[in-house]
């Protein structure tokens, strides 16, 4: 009898872990977290916050890193992270394209589902992921200046 009373109780726990929502990401890093918290996060990875392009009462926080070739633009909605923006800076048309692809790939291999395609020619593509917590749409415009974005927002 105590063994039966173990496994329902085994069975009960786990049935509770996997129903767990998972948490939303960027990079790995939950952007369940309290807005401050996750901007001070990014800043141990090395972003600094551009004072010039950030709004005086922090609602929209613009980031950039030497490391990286992409501005972060970071929105939030009463203390919490409501959505990010990569806005990455590329030179030609053809480095936006392979990385485009490239991202696209990557994405519906980690997320293990096919893009909503709204757009799919050869100089503006759009694809839309859902993913547990949000949806990531990868956004390319390559008209007269080439131009890629990645954009995270909440559920």
């Amino acid at each position: 009898m105590k063994k039966i009373l173990v496994a329902l109780v085994a069975i009960a726990v786990l049935g509770a872990c996997s129903s767990e929502k998972k948490d939303f990401a960027y990079r790995g890093l939950s952007m369940s977290l309290p807005f401050q918290t996750f901007i001070d996060s990014l800043q141990q990875r090395g972003f600094f916050i551009d004072s010039a392009k950030t709004d005086s009462d922090f609602q929209m926080v613009v980031m950039g890193s030497d490391a990286v070739r992409y501005r972060l633009v970071i929105a939030q909605k009463t203390g919490q992270v409501a959505a990010l923006q990569e806005n990455w800076e590329l030179h030609s048309n053809d480095s936006t394209r392979n990385l485009w692809q490239q991202m696209r790939d990557d994405f519906e291999k980690d997320l293990g589902a096919w893009p909503n395609m709204p757009k799919h020619g050869d100089d503006h593509k759009i694809a839309k992921f859902e993913a547990e917590g949000g949806f990531i749409t990868l956004t390319l415009e390559n008209t007269y200046k080439p131009t890629l974005s990645v954009r995270y927002d909440k559920k």
